[in-house]
């Protein structure tokens, strides 16, 4: 999994760049392959605000979130990505899976 974490007017702390990569890293779980992952940051007063783009095989998936700090805003992009993900292989399994054939004919 590749994260890359840029701030749009704003500087990346070393704290800020760990607490993305961990609340991130639960995204790879979900896929065997290599996914990348884009996030900025940016604080639009009042909110600051955290925006992700997700690349994984056959789509990509776009979540964006705001809180009252940053902490908060990157907490709420992680639970959204999970889900948008999750969301993603169902979709994928749905499509792959065998139809079930009627016996009543």
């Amino acid at each position: 999994m590749r994260i890359e974490t840029y701030g749009q007017q704003l500087e990346i702390t070393p704290a800020l760049q760990e607490y993305v990569e961990s609340k991130l890293k639960r995204l790879d779980r979900h896929f065997d392959q290599p996914i990348e992952v884009r996030v900025q940051l940016a604080v639009a007063k009042p909110d600051h605000r955290a925006e992700a783009t997700v690349t994984v095989p056959g789509r990509t998936l776009h979540a964006d979130a705001a809180g009252e700090n940053m902490y908060a805003a990157i907490d709420v992009l992680a639970d959204k990505l999970n889900r948008l993900i999750l969301k993603h292989k169902e979709k994928q399994q749905d499509r792959y899976a065998p139809r079930a054939v009627s016996d009543a004919l």
